[in-house]
């Protein structure tokens, strides 16, 4: 790669012209998402690491930016903070508001066989159970139990 054509990570990415991030679903799940939780190396590193809990929707936009151009979608990673300690309810409050899922959980397909889900979210501004919807919507992607078990070692 030519030296004026190098990239950095996240914030001040110098990504080469016309470069878009627009990965699949599938590439989601099976590249960076498997990746990530396995510990391994992903080879361009666009995908950054938040706190869900202390970002409002749009601040995030600005935390995960790439390059200079608009965009209309942003991606992250982010661990799931449970509500209680010894429970297992995730904790999806922000200072401003909370994430509520709404609708089924969507199953995703890799070759006919099933490697995750999809499950969707509306941001709520306000305090549940009278919090005002918002227009922003966020997608949670997680890997099926037998995927995570087959390429995690502990």
């Amino acid at each position: 790669m030519p030296e004026n054509m190098s990239i950095s990570v996240n914030g001040q990415s110098q990504v080469p012209p016309g470069f878009r991030f627009h990965p699949t679903e599938e590439e989601l799940l099976q590249y960076y998402l498997r990746k990530k939780v396995s510990y391994e190396k992903i080879d361009l590193d666009v995908i950054r690491d938040v706190d869900l809990n202390k970002l409002e929707p749009w601040d995030i936009q600005e935390s995960c930016k790439i390059g200079t151009t608009p965009q209309n979608d942003w991606y992250f990673f982010s661990h799931k903070d449970k509500k209680y300690p010894t429970g297992t309810r995730t904790n999806r409050a922000t200072a401003a508001g909370f994430w509520k899922a709404t609708g089924r959980d969507k199953v995703i397909y890799s070759n006919c066989r099933r490697i995750g889900m999809r499950k969707t979210l509306v941001f709520y501004k306000g305090r549940a159970p009278h919090g005002q919807k918002s227009d922003w919507i966020m997608h949670e992607y997680r890997l099926d139990d037998n995927i995570v078990e087959t390429t995690v070692s502990l």
